[in-house]
């Protein structure tokens, strides 16, 4: 009996330590819970209001360098420059296969030369002619004259003959004048005729200057210096149905007339373009002042400013805007392509009251931040003069003030971060 009283009593007092310890463990995490809300203090000072955004860097005024106008058919690649590889102003960037062309110079040549003797034998017809016609013009002015001579026997022949001698000299006229309009004539059909062989002649010669042009074209060189940006090759529809990554050209591949093969940006005139969310659309205009960090450049930056601001495009839901930025200062080891981080300059302001981002709450159309209290953390509306994404620039508080970090509220609600990491610190304790 007195055992049974024994055993008894000690499992009350173990179930009275439980009780205890749990409760103090349970006030223990609530006083650990409400004492993690992180907290800030208000400053007073310069803020510079940022965006920033990410980009890919350009040649300003890229030369396009593009397959030429000529034929129906691809045009093979023989000769392509390696990406990235620096050329001098008329330097041989790209060429294509000029076989076909050359076959065409052959043949316009031939048919050139055809059209020169064509044009050399017109004109020998058309002197032979002439001479021809010239000669029975001078033969038949001669019969008038002999017919002429003729009439002035007339007084002393018989009246027969006399008619006799009148109706030859007016045939010898008859044939003199059809002899003279027949030199005329035949003068303009050889004069027509040489025309005609000058113009098949002009024509072939032209052509010979069309295919000259053409092989000359089939060289593509670079207008200015700088390094060689070989472009995607679309052509391959194959690869563009499957949703793969387009390869850029290479020796062998064929292009089509007026597709982009390379290009060679402008290294005087580097740009970033930039996709920068619609939010901060506002805050940008021309002329701001921009720190432009090259990822593959470790530790360098170089100043630019905004140059363009381009439309907006986007889903609802994540819309945004072309931004284009010029650098002020180059450098040699700057390639196309390459990944840049953007701080945009928006504005500066003096003497200012600022907070991190973080404290500012906006709820039905209250803007607010969690003010330290003797009461703890209560809602206190500020105004917002300027947001960036790390400050909030406000008024309505005093400098030094003490304000949350996050929700108190939710902070100390069971089963939120807060509260569960004060758990665990009670625990550890």
């Amino acid at each position: 009996m007195k055992l049974r009283l024994l055993v008894a009593a000690v499992v009350l007092a173990v179930i009275g330590a439980l009780v205890w310890g749990g409760m103090h463990m349970v006030k223990v995490v609530t006083a650990t819970a409400g004492a993690e809300v992180p907290t800030t203090r208000i400053k007073k000072g310069r803020v510079t209001v940022a965006v920033a955004a990410r980009g890919e860097l350009q040649g300003g005024n890229s030369e396009l360098l593009t397959a030429p106008m000529v034929g129906g058919t691809d045009l093979a690649i023989t000769l392509l420059r390696e990406p990235g590889e620096v050329v001098v102003p008329d330097d041989i960037v790209v060429q294509f296969d000029t076989t076909m062309q050359e076959y065409n110079l052959r043949e316009a040549e031939a048919d050139l030369a055809e059209a020169d003797q064509a044009v050399i034998k017109a004109e020998s017809d058309a002197l032979a002619s002439d001479e021809e016609a010239r000669f029975q013009v001078i033969t038949t002015q001669g019969d008038v004259k002999l017919a002429e001579l003729e009439l002035r026997k007339n007084p002393l022949v018989p009246a027969i003959q006399a008619r006799q001698n009148d109706l030859a000299l007016e045939a010898a006229k008859n044939r003199a004048r059809q002899a003279e309009q027949d030199y005329q004539n035949k003068k303009t059909t050889s004069a027509a005729a040489i025309d005609i062989q000058k113009a098949a002649q002009n024509k072939a010669r032209v052509m010979t200057v069309v295919q000259k042009h053409a092989i000359d074209s089939m060289t593509l060189r670079s207008k200015t210096g700088g390094y060689v940006n070989v472009a995607q090759n679309s052509n391959n529809t194959m690869i563009m149905y499957r949703g793969m990554v387009l390869p850029p050209f290479q020796i062998g591949d064929t292009a089509r007339a007026g597709m982009v093969v390379a290009q060679i940006p402008d290294l005087k005139n580097w740009e970033v373009s930039a996709n920068v969310g619609e939010l901060d659309r506002g805050h940008l205009a021309a002329g701001q002042k921009v720190s432009v960090a090259v990822v593959a450049l470790a530790g360098k930056s170089f100043p630019g400013h905004v140059k363009m601001l381009g439309g907006t495009s986007g889903p609802p839901w994540d819309r945004r805007f072309e931004c284009r930025i010029a650098l002020d200062q180059t450098g040699p080891e700057l390639r196309p392509g390459m990944t840049s981080n953007l701080v945009i300059t928006v504005d500066s302001l003096q003497d200012v009251l600022w907070a991190p981002s973080q404290a500012l709450f906006e709820s039905d159309g209250r803007t607010y931040v969690y003010l330290r209290s003797p009461k703890g953390f209560m809602p206190h509306d500020v105004t917002l003069l300027r947001r960036s994404e790390s400050q909030v620039v406000v008024s309505g508080v005093h400098e030094g003030d003490e304000v949350a970090m996050s929700n108190p509220d939710q902070q100390n609600k069971p089963g939120s971060p807060g509260q569960q990491n004060g758990a665990m610190k009670a625990l550890s304790q």
